[in-house]
């Protein structure tokens, strides 16, 4: 018994320091710039913008191959703040003010045939094969991929409803 425990402890022991060395010799090197257009991005993972999340995104960014108007759930605000940061003149003309979207399904249409639960990114649909299914407002980020694939078009998007928790004070007119 004193044998088995004496010898998992040195296996985990030498693992962990290989594990350690691992870490710090392999590690992989991110320029501060694309750390920093990452962390601007909504960090929702959608893919709308065609790269493989916002880590793909910002380094698209960094390199100069991406415009800054990508991101679709960040909408204007984003654009501006990424096109201050790059230095680059962004042309917003074609991006229009999108209010927040969330995904509703209509339950008695849903005949659960989980296409909407398998390529919803952020996990937001949840519901069994056969079922009903049901969104989750919180983890949705309105990038409309469900409603995209369902069969019996019972997802839809519908702007964010205003709640004492989503309510946000309206920016007051400017004076001319």
């Amino acid at each position: 018994m004193i044998l088995a425990v004496l010898s998992l402890t040195t296996l985990g022991i030498g693992l962990g320091v290989v594990l350690s060395l691992a870490s710090r010799y392999l590690q992989v090197e991110t320029s501060e710039i694309v750390a920093e257009l990452e962390a601007m991005m909504p960090g929702s993972q959608c893919g709308q913008c065609g790269y493989p999340g916002c880590s793909g995104a910002a380094n698209a960014l960094a390199r100069g191959e991406a415009p800054v108007t990508l991101c679709p759930p960040g909408g204007r605000v984003l654009a501006e703040s990424l096109a201050a940061k790059l230095g680059v003149e962004a042309d917003l003309s074609g991006m229009a003010e999108a209010v927040p979207m969330v995904a509703t399904l209509s339950d008695h249409i849903c005949i659960g045939c989980i296409k909407c639960y398998k390529v919803c990114p952020t996990d937001a649909v949840v519901g069994a094969v056969k079922q009903i299914h049901a969104v989750l407002r919180e983890a949705c980020t309105g990038c409309g991929k469900c409603v995209e694939v369902c069969p019996t078009e019972s997802m839809h998007l519908v702007p964010v409803p205003l709640t004492l928790q989503s309510w946000r004070w309206a920016k007051p007119a400017q004076m001319a």
